[in-house]
């Protein structure tokens, strides 16, 4: 009989509990894993097209955590009611709920940019890391000691039957499995290894670098001091751009590149407007800021989901560019090169001639740092950044279509933002 019920409880609740466990272990492993390749600048080259698949993958797994979290929720009520007494066992599950539906609602909204709006995605990715930051260290400890206890039928018979020694004689009914399973690990043990790994993990240089970044008020906070470039001289912002005209960025960059960080002085800058033109132009640094600039405000919104607000740039707009040079018939596609020798992109005639499309030097009345794509880089308010080509120093006016760096590799050529006006 003792022998029958066992095998019940293995075959019931704990196989339940142990298959929820499991799943949920090789889940937050695989999407803790790629998530760390996505955002890693080291990664985005060596992966190349494959970071395409990485990302849909990592949605696609992001959507099956939903079936441990229903599976575990029907037998929530069960599970709650013997846990009666337990605040801390509750206050733990009650913990990790929050932490994988966090997850999930971020995630979808993330997935969904496009029908969410910048606002709300750049929220969900404060959230989405921020719950990842926290969250991971105990995610994995939860789930692989449970899984691990779980499926030592020795230490549940050894619970179970330490229980029932306990009850008056003649009352053969068994007793419940206890809900406290005891880890692998000693209490004393674990908080030894969670004391030093979670200072690592959480609050390490990595999370306390993306908590400064996150928390800035001005996005190219941080960045201007570092700059690497440079270039004499400095040019001289209009008024409208000290004080910027916009208040002030709002919200942080994060730096993602496909290359090392290129960087620049008077002897290797050089800007070139070539191709399909009736002239070719070249300007050097010092004749290049001497040119006429116009100053304007927009927001800043990448593809991943984050958003800087109220930039104010200032530059020389595309459409001026392409008037002094002089655009030829036959030219249908302008394609731009960054300065790192690997990046290009390209917009279709009529999109370059966008009012706000521009060429900047300034960015809230500061040179641009080489981090944000400094001296030069492209600002394409209404499309998401991966048009906004970074160390801008050559356009090139061309016959027919062309796919740029990302577009090759995955990224849809239609890089509107949600109601981009298009004009």
């Amino acid at each position: 009989m003792k022998t029958s019920w066992l095998s019940r409880i293995r075959k019931g609740y704990g196989k339940k509990l142990t298959s929820i466990h499991a799943w949920n272990a090789w889940i937050v492993l695989f999407l803790s894993l790629s998530g760390l390749l996505l955002v890693g600048g080291f990664w985005r080259e060596i992966l190349g097209a494959g970071r395409v698949w990485l990302k849909w993958a990592h949605i696609g797994v992001g959507i099956v955590l939903l079936i441990p979290v229903v599976y575990y929720l029907l037998l929530a009520a069960k599970h709650w009611k013997r846990l009666k007494g337990r605040t801390g066992q509750k206050a733990n599950v009650v913990f990790v709920l929050f932490l994988l539906l966090g997850w999930l609602v971020s995630g979808i909204v993330l997935w969904q940019f496009r029908l969410a709006g910048p606002r709300a995605a750049n929220a969900a990715l404060f959230i989405h890391d921020l719950l990842t930051w926290i969250g991971l260290p105990v995610m994995i400890y939860h789930s692989i000691t449970r899984t691990k206890w779980l499926k030592e039928p020795q230490r549940r018979a050894l619970s179970v039957e330490a229980a029932n020694s306990h009850r008056p004689a003649g009352d053969k009914a068994p007793a419940a499995l206890p809900e406290a399973p005891q880890p692998l690990y000693t209490r004393r043990g674990f908080i030894k290894a969670a004391a030093g790994a979670g200072l690592a993990l959480t609050l390490g240089p990595t999370f306390l670098s993306w908590l400064n970044k996150t928390m800035q008020s001005t996005g190219s906070t941080g960045f201007v001091a570092s700059n690497a470039n440079a270039l004499v001289p400095e040019p001289v912002p209009l008024p409208d751009s000290s004080p910027p005209l916009g208040g002030g960025a709002q919200g942080n960059f994060r730096v993602y590149t496909v290359t090392d960080i290129p960087t620049f002085d008077n002897s290797n800058w050089s800007f070139t407007v070539d191709g399909l033109v009736d002239q070719k132009l070249e300007w050097s640094w010092e004749e290049f800021v001497a040119m006429n600039r116009e100053v304007q405000v927009s927001d800043f919104h990448c593809v991943t989901g984050w958003s800087v607000y109220q930039n104010t740039w200032e530059g020389i707009p595309l459409s001026k560019l392409l008037d002094l040079a002089g655009v030829q018939s036959k030219a249908q596609t302008v394609k731009f090169y960054s300065g790192d020798g690997v990046y290009t992109d390209s917009l279709t005639m009529e999109q370059a001639r966008m009012d706000d499309v521009m060429v900047a030097v300034l960015h809230d009345g500061k040179p641009i740092p080489s981090q944000l794509g400094g001296p030069v880089r492209l600002v394409t308010p209404q499309m998401y950044a991966y048009k906004s080509v970074k160390w801008l120093n050559r356009i090139e006016l061309i016959e027919g279509d062309y796919s740029g760096y990302w577009e090759v590799r995955g990224y849809d050529k239609d890089a509107w933002i949600p109601d981009a006006k298009k004009s």
